[in-house]
């Protein structure tokens, strides 16, 4: 016996997939999904089944991924007396759009594309080149545990854009959105 039809919807959300992407893994079209979710239409039991193995599997896909495992190791990291100048080269020699501030080993802030943008739409005079990134920096980002379970990741990610990853007290990873989608992968 298969669960019922308006759990779908509350399970794929969960899982943050969207309409498109579970159309895409049982075979049927955005529309149908929509549909379905909507309760306009009752699928055949075969695309049901499709529909319910398929979020199992995401589920179970994501079950054993840890946030030590999926985070990138490799911090790119600024201190609060370096330049917004400085922050906007790394930013676009990495390709990225946030970037954590550390004193130390201690993370303090984070400065973002869009705190920088505030920054300047706020300032009278701006020279960017003397301009520190204490001055734009937002509050540090949220540090979870390497051992914290992957689906617990993904709210945090959108409401934050990035999460600090530690083992004991040292920070060991930093994770945004892009580094997310490799639950669904």
């Amino acid at each position: 016996m298969l669960p019922r039809l308006d759990s779908i919807r509350p399970a794929r959300t969960k899982l943050q997939v969207t309409q498109k992407g579970l159309a895409s893994l049982v075979g049927v079209s955005t529309s149908m999904i929509n549909q379905i979710e909507s309760g306009r239409c009752s699928p055949s039991y075969e695309t049901a089944r499709r529909i319910f193995e398929a979020l199992a599997s995401l589920e179970a896909s994501t079950a054993g991924h840890k946030a030590g495992e999926l985070c990138n190791h490799d911090i790119v990291k600024l201190r609060p007396d370096n330049t917004m100048h400085a922050a906007i080269s790394k930013m676009r020699h990495h390709s990225i759009s946030q970037i954590p501030v550390f004193e130390g080993k201690v993370p303090v802030g984070v400065i973002t594309e869009d705190g920088i943008m505030r920054h300047i739409a706020d300032s009278e005079k701006l020279n960017l080149r003397s301009a520190l990134v204490r001055e734009a920096m937002d509050a540090p980002p949220p540090i979870v545990d390497h051992e914290t379970p992957a689906h617990a990741l993904a709210p945090l990610i959108r409401l934050t854009k990035c999460i600090l990853v530690s083992r004991r007290t040292a920070i060991i990873g930093i994770m945004t959105a892009s580094d997310t989608l490799k639950i669904v992968e």
